[in-house]
């Protein structure tokens, strides 16, 4: 018998078999391309930022921008920092106060849940391994500079982190992007370690900070100020209960109908709260154009929104960290570091070693 044609069966099945082989490794490199690049867009955003500020700082001089490591000691500007979550299991005593559960961490192990928590799908199929690497710990670092953050502001009355603000994040849930609870994690470590008894959280990102709201839930230690749209995620009805102070506006709200709510807001908190620190979720994802947050502030208005803030912080003589959070454009970057330019011309954050509040 001719076994030619069973030889020319077998190798077309064979070469079938090459090219689907060939074609999803090169969509698995594409899609692990993709993905690395998005995972890594706060690592990028948050080096824009630092060259827009620190490049403004110096602007008119004959010399180049300050290069990032003269500039940080100088600024308490967080980006980052090698001072990781995992240190935060040293810093409270037994570990009572430590805000995830081993089991969530643990869950933490499986790319489906992370793929659902970052709400991008392809991760479920990536090894474990490498989520933890190009992913997790990415956000463990932010975490950090959250936590740092706050010792800075103790120290020197006031400090940024460039990322963090993790608000859909609670202890034992993660979602909206965010895997870890770097605000709840930065409130208990005041408590803790900083002799911090009540704490102001503004968030004016413009998703509802469900996370936090949900840990913090009846501590009496803590005010919650939240001003979102309720018209997008995370809907969380039961975390509402915990907000001291709601203000909800409506997707399209314009910049000068968002800055009276938050005056209004701010004379409010001020009379229901005296605070020791101010945790200050800025996103700005309240951009005009932002896909995801659906309001119309200009970035005149988010740079006027960050400067009432501080204003706050400042008439009540209370150190205050800003968060970055959400911000979905390429000129989030941009408007964040005009903002914070501002709060220094408006000598709102001074740039000296020295405590303002000491």
């Amino acid at each position: 018998m001719n076994s030619t044609p069973s030889i020319i069966i077998e190798s077309t099945r064979n070469l079938r078999v090459f090219a689907i082989f060939l074609l999803f490794t090169v969509a698995t490199v594409k899609v692990s391309h993709v993905l690395y690049r998005y995972l890594q867009r706060n690592s990028r955003f948050s080096s824009n930022v630092l060259f827009f500020v620190f490049s403004r700082w110096r602007r008119g001089s004959s010399t180049k921008p300050y290069p990032f490591k003269q500039a940080l000691p100088r600024c308490p500007s967080v980006q980052g920092s090698s001072y990781l979550f995992e240190v935060v299991q040293y810093s409270f005593p037994g570990n009572r106060e430590i805000v995830h559960s081993e089991s969530y961490l643990n869950s933490l192990k499986n790319s489906s849940k992370v793929a659902m928590m970052i709400e991008v799908p392809p991760v479920a199929l990536f090894p474990n391994c490498l989520l933890q690497h190009k992913v997790l710990f990415p956000f463990r670092k932010q975490v950090g500079g959250t936590i740092l953050a706050a010792k800075l502001a103790k120290e020197r009355g006031w400090a940024i982190n460039i990322g963090g603000g993790f608000h859909h994040c609670s202890a034992e849930k993660g979602g909206g992007f965010c895997v870890y609870a770097d605000i709840s994690l930065c409130i208990r470590f005041a408590f803790v370690q900083l002799n911090i008894s009540r704490v102001m959280i503004i968030d004016l990102d413009a998703h509802q900070g469900n996370g936090h709201e949900m840990d913090l839930a009846n501590d009496d230690r803590v005010y919650i100020l939240d001003m979102y749209n309720l018209g997008i995620y995370p809907f969380d009805y039961e975390a509402r209960r915990y907000i001291n102070q709601i203000v909800e506006v409506e997707s399209g709200t314009r910049t000068e109908d968002y800055l009276q709510k938050l005056d209004r807001a701010l004379e409010i908190a001020g009379h229901m709260f005296d605070p020791e620190l101010v945790v200050y979720n800025a996103g700005t994802d309240i951009l005009d154009g932002d896909p995801l947050g659906r309001l119309k502030i200009s970035p005149e208005g988010i740079a006027l929104r960050d400067e009432k803030v501080f204003q706050f912080a400042c008439e009540k003589k209370v150190p205050i960290v800003m968060l970055t959070s959400g911000g979905y454009m390429k000129s989030s970057a941009r408007v964040i570091a005009d903002s914070i330019v501002n709060l220094s011309n408006r000598c709102l954050i001074d740039t000296r070693q020295s405590s303002k509040f000491k």
